[in-house]
């Protein structure tokens, strides 16, 4: 298992690597709660997980599930990459279910951050993802940015920055921007995510990492 603690209330971690649906998937799991403080005023939980396909990177299957106060909401999409469709359910009080096209090779969007591990965008080199998320489809500008130093949990490390631009399907601006930093290494671990929000910026650095294999990081 390898696990990924972004934050004091949030932790991504590849839980178990198992026959799924015909093939061989990751089962990549992440949850967010609030601090200790914030709990005690508001509740919020937040888990979403995917089986990301070992062969081809898409996923096969993903779930949102959110506690926010009284309200719950569970958001599931199995992905038919082959037909190019995902069946998509939502529950609250009650249930919808719709089918959805899809564009070839189709990320959501938990499945989209493991997956940008093995593209090793070089500084300038661009690519572009469909993501589909929430019952929407997006399309992700990927840009690769140059190499940083970033403090986290396991030392000062060598990251590459990638710039991610938002699109909804009429091609209009969905979201603020947002930045993943993945270390320059083998392993390519996010160590680092910062999002621009309407209140101001929103930064997560890796607070620890078990399962990794051993590379040596940085020291000042």
């Amino acid at each position: 298992m390898v696990v990924v603690c972004l934050c004091r209330a949030g932790v991504l971690s590849i839980k178990e690597k198992k026959r799924s649906y015909g093939s061989t998937a990751y089962y990549i799991v992440g949850e967010a709660r609030p601090s200790y403080l914030l709990s005690k005023l508001y509740t919020l939980y937040y888990k979403a997980d995917t089986l990301l396909d070992a062969c081809d990177l898409v996923p096969q299957r993903g779930s949102i599930y959110s506690e926010e106060g009284r309200r719950h909401r569970f958001k599931a999409a199995r992905f038919d990459q082959h037909r190019r469709k995902a069946d998509f359910e939502i529950r609250t009080a009650s249930v919808s279910r719709q089918e959805i096209t899809l564009p070839p090779l189709t990320q959501d969007a938990l499945s989209a951050l493991y997956a940008l591990r093995v593209l090793r965008l070089k500084q300038g080199e661009r690519l572009s993802i469909p993501v589909f998320d929430s019952g929407r489809l997006y399309r992700v500008a990927l840009t690769g940015g140059r190499i940083e130093a970033v403090k986290s949990g396991i030392g000062l490390v060598d990251a590459q920055r990638v710039d991610m631009a938002i699109t909804d399907s009429r091609g209009q601006a969905a979201g603020r921007s947002l930045a993943v930093w993945l270390s320059a290494d083998r392993r390519q671990v996010p160590v680092q995510l910062k999002a621009e929000l309407a209140v101001g910026s929103f930064v997560l650095r890796l607070r620890e990492a078990r399962g990794l294999l051993p590379e040596r990081a940085r020291s000042r």
